[in-house]
């Protein structure tokens, strides 16, 4: 291939060619690393990055081995979050940049094994932000959640700023997660960047032990048996996303100059905010025959401390976010690719 044609292709997949005087030309390299690829943002995320980037370009990882979803058209690795130096062994051999570090113990699982919980969610976030403290590594993203909140967090439109009691797991490992890396940025320079993401709502994964799972088990449900027994009370209203919303901001953040991001903690991102009764009734206007009953368990006390809407202004003058689709969009996405 010659010169002109590499500069091309790699222009294409993302990459910035640079000249020294006439003769030298050096091209900046982007490997990517996801950890924790497997999951519902991580299959998504990863082959959006690839289509993006480039296959070989993005390493796939997971901490068990891939159902070739991921491992059949790039590179995956059977990789343990916890393990600093696997991780670093990863980053040298396939020269990464940037870690998109997905790993996480979700809420209604982490309520159950609380110290797995915070030992993964936690030691997973240091041994990254190691990596890029020895610059290893030049960029993080991090995903924080709503769970940061509580119960004394105002419900209605939360500010990016306001009240943080979380009372689960989950919501405190995030909450220290924002601290520690707002610190790494401060003290040490790290660039890492992060979002308080809501529900998300994908049909290419199955639910992963979170309390808004549900607006994701609800679609299986109905095209599989037309009916569906859920864990929160009817009027349960709670943020949401489409897993395409959520990748964009994503990327939209990972993509923005570095001066543009303002929020080294973590940033609010609003999606959707709807109800169990709500997304029935957009499911009953495709499947008539869909029926919902409710049989709230514990998860329903982890919903109510939790907002209903979220006030991302922030993130919307930052770096310009701004979601997409509708509930009877999403619907629609959802019962036409779970019904193929």
């Amino acid at each position: 291939m010659d010169i002109l044609k590499l500069i091309l292709s790699e222009c294409k997949r993302g990459e910035n060619p640079y000249i020294y005087g006439t003769k030298k030309i050096k091209i900046l390299k982007k490997r990517i690393l996801i950890i924790g690829a497997s999951g519902q943002l991580g299959t998504d995320l990863t082959l959006q990055l690839r289509k993006k980037y480039g296959n070989h370009k993005v390493v796939a990882t997971d901490i068990r081995e891939d159902d070739g979803t991921l491992s059949k058209e790039g590179p995956f690795e059977v990789l343990d979050a916890m393990d600093y130096e696997a991780i670093e062994d990863v980053v040298i051999r396939y020269e990464i940049t940037d870690v998109y570090l997905l790993a996480a113990m979700l809420s209604a699982t982490a309520e159950k094994f609380p110290m797995r919980a915070w030992n993964l969610n936690m030691n997973s976030l240091f041994n990254v932000l190691n990596l890029a403290k020895d610059r290893k590594i030049k960029k993080v993203f991090w995903p924080s959640s709503i769970a940061v909140f509580g119960p004394t967090t105002p419900r209605q439109n939360t500010p990016q700023k306001t009240i943080m009691e979380p009372s689960t797991v989950y919501g405190i490992s995030k909450q220290a997660g924002e601290r520690w890396c707002e610190y790494y940025h401060n003290k040490y320079g790290v660039d890492v960047r992060s979002i308080r993401y809501p529900g998300l709502i994908s049909y290419k994964a199955t639910p992963g032990g979170g309390t808004t799972d549900y607006a994701v088990d609800i679609y299986h449900k109905a095209v599989k048996h037309s009916k569906y027994i859920c864990f929160l009370d009817k009027q349960t209203t709670l943020p949401m996303m489409y897993i395409d919303d959520a990748i964009r901001a994503t990327l939209t953040i990972m993509d923005a100059p570095k001066k543009a991001i303002k929020v080294r903690s973590s940033y609010n991102l609003s999606g959707l905010s709807f109800n169990p009764i709500d997304i029935s009734e957009s499911i009953k206007k495709q499947i008539p025959s869909f029926e919902i009953s409710y049989e709230p368990d514990f998860r329903q006390k982890i919903a109510d401390s939790w907002p209903q809407s979220i006030d991302d202004t922030d993130a919307t003058k930052d770096w310009g976010w701004k979601n997409k689709t509708s509930l009877e969009e999403m619907t629609d996405i959802m019962l036409k690719n779970l019904s193929d």
